[in-house]
């Protein structure tokens, strides 16, 4: 951008369980799709 190295967007999603900790982490996810995979791990969990 303008001559400058920029990093950009990086999407990360974060599950986060009932008793507040990180229970999975998707890094630099796509939008297309996404929503159905982490509905798919959340039913997974419970």
């Amino acid at each position: 951008m303008y001559g400058k190295k920029v990093m950009g967007i990086e999407r990360s999603t974060f599950v986060i369980g009932p008793d507040g900790r990180i229970e999975k982490v998707y890094s630099k996810v796509k939008a297309q799709g996404h929503a159905a995979q982490v509905l798919g791990d959340l039913r997974d969990i419970q």
